[in-house]
C-alpha cells in the first residue's frame, strides 16, 4: 500500500465567517495560524451619575446598529444603582417605531453563593422574571447592591437584529454584587418577536438612575 505524502504548504483552508487557517511556509515549520473574525468597537456609553437611561440608537451619536453587523455584544463594566435591590433592564424598539415595548419571550436563571457560605449556594430557575409574549422590559440582574463598592458587571448578545424574516434572539450572562452580601449570576436569553428590524436597545434599572459604569457597544464581525 503506498503511502501518500502531502506536500507543505500545500493544503488552503478557508472557512466562512472570515475565518481561515494558514500553515507555515517552511519546509520543515509545524506552526499553523488561525485566523478569525474580529470585534469591532462602535460606542461607550459612560454614566455621568445621574442617568435614568442609557440607549443605543443607530444613527445617533456614532452608533450603528443595522444590517452591518450579523451580532452585536454590549459589555457592562462596573453598572453602580442609585437604588438598591434594583433590576438591570433592557428593552428594544423597532425601526419607525416608538417607545421600547417590543414583545419578549424569555427565560432567566441564577447561581448564587453568600459570602459567608451559609445559604443561596445553588441554582435556579427565576420564573417571576421571564417573560412570555410580555412588553416590559426584560430583567438581567436583579437585586443590585448599591454600596458604595457594589456593582454589576457581564454582556449581552443580539443576532441579526436587522433582519426582517426572523426573530431576533438574545441572550446575556451577567454578575454581581447582589444586595444580599452574595455573589449572583444571571443567565437570560430568549427572542423580540418581531419581523421587523431592531435598531435602538436602551438600558435601565427598574427604580433610581444609573450611577456609574460604562456599557461598550461591539459589531461582530
Amino acid at each position: 500500500m503506498a503511502l501518500s505524502k502531502l506536500t507543505y504548504n500545500s493544503l488552503n483552508v478557508t472557512a466562512a465567517a472570515s475565518k481561515a487557517v494558514g500553515f507555515d511556509s517552511g519546509a520543515d515549520g509545524l506552526e499553523a495560524s488561525l485566523s478569525g473574525g474580529s470585534m469591532i468597537f462602535i460606542k461607550k456609553l459612560t454614566s455621568d451619575g445621574s442617568d435614568d437611561t442609557l440607549s443605543f440608537v443607530d444613527g445617533a451619536s456614532d452608533v450603528v446598529l443595522d444590517s452591518t453587523y450579523k451580532e452585536y455584544m454590549f459589555i457592562f463594566k462596573d453598572i453602580h444603582p442609585e437604588t438598591d435591590a434594583a433590576e438591570f433592564q433592557f428593552q428594544g424598539n423597532a425601526a419607525g417605531g416608538s417607545g421600547y415595548n417590543e414583545t419578549i419571550t424569555s427565560t432567566l436563571f441564577q447561581s448564587t453563593h453568600s459570602e459567608d457560605d451559609t445559604s443561596e449556594a445553588g441554582m435556579a430557575y427565576v420564573s417571576a422574571n421571564d417573560q412570555a409574549q410580555g412588553t416590559g422590559f426584560q430583567d438581567i440582574y436583579l437585586n443590585s447592591g448599591n454600596g458604595n463598592d457594589e456593582c454589576i458587571a457581564g454582556y449581552l448578545h443580539l443576532f441579526n437584529p436587522s433582519s426582517t424574516t426572523f426573530v431576533k434572539h438574545f441572550m446575556s450572562r451577567v454578575q454581581g454584587y447582589h444586595n444580599a452580601n452574595s455573589s449572583f449570576e444571571y443567565y437570560c436569553s430568549g427572542y423580540f418577536n418581531t419581523t421587523s428590524a431592531i435598531d435602538e436597545i436602551q438600558f435601565k434599572y427598574s427604580a433610581g438612575e444609573i450611577q456609574a459604569g460604562t456599557i461598550t457597544l461591539y459589531g461582530i464581525n
